[in-house]
Parts: structure tokens; sequence; C-alpha cells
């Protein structure tokens, strides 16, 4: 019974902390009186890491880090939407419930404390369901869940970026429908749907939907090459694990440079961004299909020393694989200018830095990933990073 009733509690006190928010002041009066209310809840079963969620997102707002909308905006997403995720069993589709009941409750928060900013409120929507998917199982998930939360959303109020509600509703549908396509079709897992959806939201409105075709374009030419002869690939033990599907690392190591490229655009509108992010998606193409159709070009070669290894090595390059990594470079590049958020410098600037970028990626994987620095992941976000501030390089000096 306590399990039913705790989690209800919590979401009593959210929303009873979200009233009176605006009534007790200095900031850290408040924050001690959620805290100690929280403090019941943790001897409460079933409610313990709400508890803490709700201790976390106090003591951000007492010391002054998160202005009062956001607090408020945290507490009902964090708290709400677990509550709705719990009572709706918990399954796949409970996320949904989760966005819902999260969103609107910090909604109606941010209009009761006289604030609207639904990009602010999407955000930590978002970041909500992509940390609650990729934590589950983790006892201090909720805990971690409230901090993202929180920060993510004080970020973007605080850039206080203007987009009308049309285009951000918009933005969400497309965001999220690409995500739920691509878990359909076994290319994602639940962590890679909502961490793509972040990325796609933010493409479309810091950018425009044409950014996120041209990212759209990467992921198929990246989910057609991991296809590609996989079961010849498995047989060679050099095959993507878990049949190609893919979760938020993979995701933001291929995606997180270009957001940022996306996003700098919509805040300063330079031209070098569009080479920032352009570069670092045709370094992703390039790399995923370098990697998945060059292992079956034969023996490959270390791109440090020249030496024969076996295939699947990293770092070990192919002729083949060279070869059709500047094809995709080439291929996102031409997307980005007929779609025409590139000039056709731009579109060979970002053709030459998707090479780099995939070679980058072998010099890398050759050297610091086969001495255990860095994972896959961490490789392939260096090697975007490489392509993308090569290609803003080369535009700062065309």
């Amino acid at each position: 019974m306590t399990r039913e009733i705790g989690p209800a509690l919590a979401a009593v006190l959210a929303v009873f902390g979200i009233l009176v928010a605006p009534l007790v002041q200095p900031a850290w009066l408040l924050s001690l009186l959620v805290i100690l209310f929280s403090g019941v809840l943790l001897l409460i079963e079933g409610t313990r890491y709400v508890s803490v969620s709700i201790i976390v997102t106090a003591l951000l707002y007492g010391l002054g880090l998160l202005s009062l909308a956001v607090f408020a905006s945290t507490l009902a997403i964090v708290v709400l939407g677990e509550f709705a995720f719990r009572v709706t069993g918990g399954k796949p589709r409970s996320y949904i419930a989760y966005i819902l009941t999260g969103g609107m409750g910090a909604l109606a928060a941010m209009a009761y404390l006289g604030v609207f900013s639904p990009l602010t409120v999407l955000i930590g929507a978002l970041v909500a369901v992509f940390l609650r998917a990729a934590l589950v199982g983790r006892e201090d998930a909720l805990m971690i869940e409230a901090l993202g939360v929180a920060m993510a959303q004080q970020l973007f109020f605080e850039i206080g970026y203007s987009v009308d509600l049309q285009s951000l509703l918009l933005a969400l549908v497309i965001a999220l429908v690409f995500g739920y396509l691509s878990y359909r079709f076994k290319a994602a897992d639940l962590s890679g749907l909502f961490s793509g959806a972040i990325i796609g939201l933010l493409l479309i409105v810091f950018a425009d939907v044409r950014w996120f075709f041209i990212m759209l374009v990467f992921f198929i030419l990246g989910s057609g090459a991991t296809k590609f002869k996989y079961r010849e690939k498995n047989d060679l033990g050099v095959a993507q694990s878990h049949g190609g599907v893919r979760g938020y690392l993979n995701v933001f190591a291929n995606g997180l440079v270009a957001t940022v490229g996306a996003v700098l655009y919509g805040i300063t509108g330079h031209p070098a961004c569009i080479a920032l992010f352009l570069g670092s998606v045709a370094s992703a193409a390039a790399d995923t299909v370098a990697s998945e159709i060059g292992v079956m070009g034969g023996r490959p070669y270390l791109i440090t020393t020249l030496e024969r290894v076996p295939p699947g090595t990293n770092g070990g390059v192919t002729l083949l694989g060279e070869a059709v990594g500047l094809g995709a470079a080439a291929f996102v590049s031409l997307t980005a200018w007929t779609l025409g958020v590139a000039d056709p410098w731009i579109a060979v600037i970002g053709t030459v830095a998707g090479f780099v970028g995939t070679n980058v990626d072998s010099v890398v994987g050759a050297t610091l990933e086969n001495r255990g620095v860095f994972g896959n992941a961490g490789t392939n976000l260096i090697a975007t990073l490489g392509g993308g501030i090569c290609a803003a390089g080369m535009a700062f000096l065309l």
C-alpha cells in the first residue's frame, strides 16, 4: 500500500512546493522547508529516490543556481512525470505519459509564476525521459535525472532563445516521430530514441528543418552501411554489436558537435557555424560508412605504421574504406548544398573536412583507443570535433 501512496505523496509535496514558492523568500528558506518535508518521504517505501530528487532540486535553488521558474518546472517534470510513469506501469509507452504529465505540469507551474518558456520545458521533459531510459536499473537515476533536467533547463532559460509555439510543436512532432521510427525499426534503443529526439528538436528550432534532413541523410547512410553484408561481417567478428542498434553514446558521439554548430548558428547567424555543422556531420557519415563497408575491402593497413592488421582493428584502413568514406562526405555536403544550407564553397569544405574527420578517427583509434584511453564513442566524438573544427577553420580562412 505504501508503494502506491508514496509516489502520490511526493507529487503532492511537489505541487505544494510550487504553490508556495513565490510566497517564501529568501530562496534558501524555501529550500530548507522543502528539504525538511522531503526528509519525511525518505522513511516511506518506494519514495526514497523521488525524495532525493526533490532535495537535489531544492538545494540547487537554495544555492542560487536555479531561477524560481526553473526550480518549479524541474519539480513538476521529475516528480509528476515519475508519478505518471509508475502509475502507467513503467513500460515503453509510459514515457509518453511522463512527457505529457511532466511537461504540462511544468508549463502550468511556469504560468503560475508568470513565465512562458515552452522551449525550456520541452528540453527539460526530453532530457528527463532520456535520462530515465539511459539510467534504467540504477538506484541513483532519479537524483541524476533531477540534476540533469535542472541544469539543462537553466541553460536554455538563460539563453532566452525565442521560437513561436507552432514551430516548436512541429519540431517536437518531427523529432519524436523520427526517434520512434528509429526505435521501431531497431536502429536505436530507447536511450537512442530520446537522445536523437533532443538533437532533432534543437536542429529544427535553432536552425531549421533542412539541417535535420542533413542529419537524417547521415543516419540513413550509417544504418544502411551497418546492415551492408551484416551476416558476413558478423562471421568475421567485425559487425556492430546488438545488430547495429544505436544507444545514446553513439547518438551523442556523432551528433553533439553538429548540434552545437546549429545552436550557435541560431544565436549568432555566423556562416562558420554552418561549416562546423556540415564538417561534423560529413565526418560522422564518412567514418561510419568507411568502417562498415571498408572492413570488407580486404586486410587493412594500420594508419600510423602502414602495417597489415586483422580486419576490425582500431585504426585499420583500406582503399575501399577511404573511397566510400570520401563518397559519403561528398553526398552529405551535396545534400546541404541542394537544400540551400551551404553554398558551393562550404559544400567543398564539408567534403574535405569529412575525409579529414574519418582519418582523425583512424589515428585516434590506432593510438589512444587501442591503449584503452578512449572507447569507440570517445573516438567518434573526437573525429566529428576534428572534422567540424577543420571545416570552420577553412571557412574563416576562405
